[in-house]
Order: C-alpha cells, then sequence, then structure tokens
C-alpha cells in the first residue's frame, strides 16, 4: 500500500515536471521574441535614425514608436526634410505656426558665432547661451530670437537681449539695449533678404 502511494505520487510529479518544463520553454521562446535588447528595440520600431550615429537618439525614438504606435509625430515620424523643405510660401514646417524659411536661416547665420542652446523651428524660437569676447570676459551676453510668421517682414522677428557684467565676484544684470535689440534685427533681415535673392 505504501508503495502504491509512492508510485502515484511519483506519476503525479513526473506528469507535472513535464508540463512545467513544456510551459518554460514555450515562455522562453516568447521572451526571446520580445527581446528587449537595445539592438532588438531599434530593429523593431522602424526607427529613421541610425544607431551607429546617435544610439541614444534612435534608442529614445524607437522606445517611443513602439510605445505610441508611430514616431514622435505619428508613423512617419518627422524628419528634417520635412523641417526645412520649402514650398511656395517660404515657410518652415506644417505642424505649429509655418514661420519663414528665410528668417529662421538669416538668424542662425548671423548669430552662428555664439552658443545655441536651443532651436526650435516649428515654435520659430532661438535661444543662445551666454557668450563673452576675449577682448571683455567680464560681460557676457544672451539673445531670445523669435519668428512669429511666414512673412519676411520686420513684424515677424523680434529679437530680446540680456546682458551681465562680472562685479564684486558675481554677475550682475544690465539694463536692457533696445538699440542693439534692434541693430540684431536689422542684420538678421539683411542676411534673410540675401538668402531670399540668391535662391531666386
Amino acid at each position: 500500500m505504501v508503495l502504491v502511494k509512492i508510485l502515484i505520487s511519483l506519476l503525479i510529479t513526473l506528469t507535472l515536471y513535464s508540463c512545467n518544463s513544456d510551459k518554460t520553454e514555450e515562455e522562453m521562446k516568447e521572451l526571446w521574441s520580445k527581446a528587449q535588447t537595445t539592438g532588438e528595440i531599434i530593429n523593431r520600431s522602424g526607427t529613421k535614425f541610425d544607431s551607429g550615429v546617435n544610439k541614444e537618439r534612435a534608442l529614445k525614438d524607437a522606445q517611443n514608436r513602439l510605445r505610441s504606435g508611430g514616431g514622435l509625430l505619428g508613423e512617419g515620424g518627422i524628419s528634417s526634410d520635412g523641417i526645412f523643405k520649402s514650398n511656395e510660401s517660404n515657410s518652415v514646417g506644417t505642424v505649429g505656426m509655418p514661420i519663414n524659411n528665410f528668417l529662421w536661416r538669416g538668424a542662425l547665420d548671423t548669430i552662428n558665432f555664439m552658443p545655441i542652446n536651443s532651436a526650435d523651428p516649428i515654435g520659430g524660437t532661438i535661444l543662445t547661451d551666454w557668450y563673452s569676447t576675449s577682448e571683455n570676459e567680464n560681460e557676457r551676453c544672451k539673445l531670445n530670437i523669435f519668428i512669429t510668421g511666414a512673412e519676411l517682414k520686420t513684424t515677424n522677428l523680434k529679437v530680446t537681449s540680456f546682458c551681465q557684467v562680472f562685479k564684486n565676484e558675481k554677475w550682475l544684470s544690465k539694463d536692457t539695449n533696445e538699440e542693439n535689440n534692434i541693430k540684431i534685427e536689422n542684420a538678421i533681415l539683411n542676411k534673410a533678404k540675401k538668402l531670399r535673392l540668391q535662391s531666386s
């Protein structure tokens, strides 16, 4: 009787073990098919970014695509062609507010000596970081540039400058010089007009 109980428990154990081993093998196949290695995530997502050039950017875009079913702006994502492609109105982008392509490029060309903190071609904003010249290291300035329309005109451009001077071991803000802001706006407008002439 004891021997029969041992045999029955042994058969039950073997049956359970064989069922579990099949299930474990199936689970392993499923896990491998959904591998979460960086390479697999990037390959499955269809991201347009090259992981060889910038792996971090490619991975972020890939994760976003897999989470949302598409890229940042849907399945097609966004590309530099979509942002900078000129159309008849010479505006940048189709999402958000259209801005003038020549003003955008003119602004970037005019301030190319300054470090850029952020540039948003869809919103039309360029924010520089602090910049000082080697001749005057105790003074620094930064710019906020706003492009607000699709036409190449003065009212669609606004430049705001912020300057500081280093005194008593700290940076102190200076009064805004509106004349300098206007000079920078004029330089950007002149550059934008030259770019428009060169493109025609």
